[in-house]
This record gives C-alpha cells, sequence and structure tokens, in this order.
C-alpha cells in the first residue's frame, strides 16, 4: 500500500535528499551505502539527472557509494500489469494512471543502456561502484530477467534484489511459475555469490539451502520488514546454514531516520527465540553484519568492512568513556558492550578511503546547516500543482489498491519458522 501512498510525497531534489540521509547515515557510523534509487521521471534522460545528481550528493560529502537504478519493466503498482490495473479504475482516473505510468516508462533496453553508461563513467572511481538492481521478481518480466542475467555475465556485476519481502510475493511468485520466487531466478542464472536478496523474509527451507549452495548473501532489513508489516525474517536459520547476513535499514529505520547502530540493537534483539535453547544471534554477528558482511553486498567486497593490513582506511572512532560512563564492567566482553551501548552521540569520527568526513559532529566537506536551511525554505513553500494533482491522484487510487490486495488469491500461509512445541 505504501507505493499509492507515496505518490502524494512533496517533491524533493535528489541531490538534498541524499544528503539529508547521508548525514544520519555517516553520524550513526556509515561509511558506505548501497543506494537503489526507485524511479524516475522524464525518460532515460530524467533516470541520468537523478543519477547525476544523487552521486554528486555522495561525492561532495565524501560517502562511499554503490549505486543502482533499480530495474523493472511491468506490474509498477500492484502484482498485476499496468494496464489490467487501468481497467479497474474509472475512466478518468484510469487516464491518469496512464498518464502517471508514461511519466516513469523507460524502454528495458535503455535501462540496462543506463546501468553500462554509468559503468563507463564512473567505475574506475575510488568511491563509487555500480551494481545491477533487479528490483523484485513481480516487477520483471522473463525477457528482463534474460536480459540482466546476460548483462551481469557480461560485466562480472553484482547484483541487489528484494525477494520474498511478504506474503503477497510469495504468493504472486507461485501464481506466475508454480514455484518460489528463488527458484524463478534460478532458472536464468541469477543466483551465485554476486547476488545480494534483500528481506527474504518469506523462505522457505528450500529457499535456505539454496541460498547456502550458491553463495548468496542476505540484506537483512528488519525496521523495514516491521514498519511495513512484511514479519520477520529466518535469521536465526540463515546463519545456521553460514548464510552471509548483511544489516540494511532500507530507507529509514524503526525511528523514521539511518541510526545504523539502533538497528544493530534491534537486530541482536528480535531474533532471540523463546526458550534458552532456542537459537539468537551474538553480539559479534551483529557488529560482522554491519560491517564485513554489509561490504559483502557491494563491489567493493574485500576492500572495505574490516580493519586489516591493505584494506581501504574506512575507520570509526568512538569516544569510549561516553559509551560506558558511569560504569561499566570490564567482564562484558568489548563487541557486547559496543553493539549494546554505543549511540551516536558517541562517535567522534568518521574517515572514507582516509580522508575525515565527519569529526566532533560537524560534517567537514558539506555545511549540513545551510543544506537543512535550503531544505526547510523549498519545503516551507506551499505544494506545487502537479505537487497537488499528485496528492489527489494517491487519495484517489489507494482505494483501489486496497481492494485489490483485499482480493488477492492468499493462500493461508504462516510465517515460517516460529518454534512451538519443538516444532517450526
Amino acid at each position: 500500500l505504501w507505493f499509492a501512498s507515496r505518490l502524494g510525497l512533496r517533491s524533493v531534489d535528489p541531490y538534498f535528499d541524499t544528503l539529508y540521509s547521508a548525514f544520519e547515515m555517516i553520524a550513526s557510523g556509515v561509511t558506505t551505502v548501497q543506494h537503489l534509487h526507485p524511479r524516475a521521471a522524464g525518460g532515460l534522460a530524467g533516470l541520468e539527472r537523478t543519477a547525476d545528481s544523487v552521486l554528486r550528493a555522495y561525492g561532495d560529502i565524501g560517502m562511499r557509494v554503490s549505486y543502482s537504478m533499480a530495474l523493472r519493466d511491468q506490474n509498477r503498482l500492484v502484482y498485476a500489469p499496468d494496464a489490467e490495473f487501468i481497467d479497474r479504475l474509472p475512466a478518468s482516473l484510469g487516464a491518469e494512471m496512464a498518464s502517471y505510468f508514461d511519466a516513469y516508462t523507460v524502454p528495458f533496453d535503455e535501462q540496462i543502456g543506463h546501468f553500462e553508461s554509468l559503468l563507463g563513467v564512473h567505475g574506475d572511481k575510488r568511491c563509487i561502484r555500480i551494481q545491477l538492481a533487479p528490483s523484485n521478481l513481480h516487477w520483471l518480466s522473463d525477457s528482463a530477467l534474460a536480459a540482466i542475467a546476460e548483462t551481469a555475465e557480461t560485466h562480472d556485476a553484482c547484483l541487489h534484489t528484494h525477494l520474498l519481502e511478504t506474503r503477497y510475493q510469495k504468493a504472486y511468485a507461485f501464481q506466475r511459475g508454480g514455484g518460489s520466487a528463488l527458484a524463478h531466478f534460478q532458472r536464468f542464472g541469477l543466483l551465485g555469490p554476486r547476488l545480494t536478496i534483500g528481506h527474504g523474509v518469506w523462505m522457505t527451507e528450500e529457499d535456505i539451502a539454496l541460498c547456502a549452495d550458491a553463495g548468496i548473501t542476505l540484506c537483512h532489513n528488519c525496521s523495514s520488514n516491521l514498519r511495513l508489516k512484511s514479519g520477520i525474517a529466518p535469521v536465526n536459520r540463515f546463519l545456521a546454514k553460514n548464510i552471509p547476513v548483511a544489516i540494511g535499514i532500507d530507507e529509514a529505520g524503526i525511528n523514521d531516520d539511518r541510526d545504523m547502530l539502533q538497528e544493530m540493537r534491534l537486530v541482536l534483539r528480535m531474533h532471540r527465540e523463546p526458550g534458552i535453547d532456542a537459537p539468537h544471534p551474538q553480539a559479534t554477528q551483529v557488529l560482522r553484519m554491519a560491517t564485513e558482511h554489509g561490504a559483502s553486498t557491494t563491489p567493493f567486497a574485500g576492500t572495505i568492512g574490516r580493519l586489516s593490513p591493505g584494506m581501504e582506511a574506512d575507520l570509526v572512532v568512538f569516544d569510549w568513556r561516553d559509551i560506558t560512563y558511569p560504569y561499566q564492567d570490564d567482564d562484558i566482553p568489548f563487541v557486547d558492550v559496543l553493539v549494546q551501548r554505543a549511540r551516536p552521540s558517541a562517535i567522534r569520527t568518521v574517515m572514507v578511503a582516509g580522508e575525515v568526513i565527519y569529526e566532533d559532529g560537524e560534517f567537514t566537506l558539506v555545511d549540513q546547516a545551510a543544506v537543512l536551511a535550503e531544505l526547510a525554505e523549498r519545503l516551507a513553500m506551499p505544494p506545487t500543482p502537479e505537487e497537488k494533482r499528485m496528492r489527489e491522484l494517491s487519495k484517489a487510487v489507494f482505494p483501489y489498491v486496497e481492494t485489490f490486495y483485499r482480493e488477492f488469491d492468499l493462500p493461508d500461509i504462516e510465517l515460517p519458522f516460529y518454534r512451538h512445541n519443538d516444532r517450526y
């Protein structure tokens, strides 16, 4: 439902929007972001302008970025063809939605060309990488999946997708291919160590085994899963199969911010299953999810994410007294203390590629106060006629989206992997 509600958002310049998010990420110790941009109006030129603005923002603030424009060629509002959904609407509303879809339509070969163009321009820059992002099964036709597989093979590209985030996606995959979304991706040769899967909430035991065999990395978006009522991912089963698990925020954390330290604590606590012998993540595992395994979801893998000789100098310096005051028992392991007690207020320095980009609460390369003032001034202006039109469109189409999902053929499937009477 959130796709329909977001049609009515205020229009914010991607440059300032990106800086705003980067401020929060860096202030909580994040040096590298996996940026999957969802959409841009204006055809191919719009994609190019958006990418330029986003990458310029990260370059100005000094943050590493692995950038992708999320690839999609179908089902852009609900899990059905755009034309089919338009037919469910009154004529005037259908015409408005058709116009909206047209504004965001880019032929799929041009989307692939956009990836290749970005790769050619930015592929050898120290703090920028370009990835392929097959957004999700329901957004991609089989011909698009085949084109992505061929492009990934040609360029040895890393891929990032969202799969099995919701029970609706699980049901859609079965309706489309008679099995799992993961099995559908496997038919096109998309599984392997280059692939990261975001969410994976509704995976079966067979899906998890498939991930382990293929060397896939899972990106766990704990806050997002809670905010969107998606469910709780079977993280303990991923860990039991030695699947690398990374932590992502998927745009905004539990407090509508991008506080990675808080997200780590949420992951630590969310997966403590009932029973003293039941599995649960350790603080050391959570730290690795946020560092080395986070790095492994990007083409920067092997160069960041660890404090080791030969790695890039991406460092976060904490004030230990700030973390532990007024007391900390010395018997508690260091990493346990860091994961459970560290707050952004304890961060003194953030360094990327040897350059200090944040120190003592101040950003060294960008004037945060000026950026926030610019954002405040722009958003204090009355909504434009186009913003008002989109807000009305959002309100008008929302009930039809809601009805679509209420009528969706949804089998009676339970959330997997919860222990009850020694069965799960």
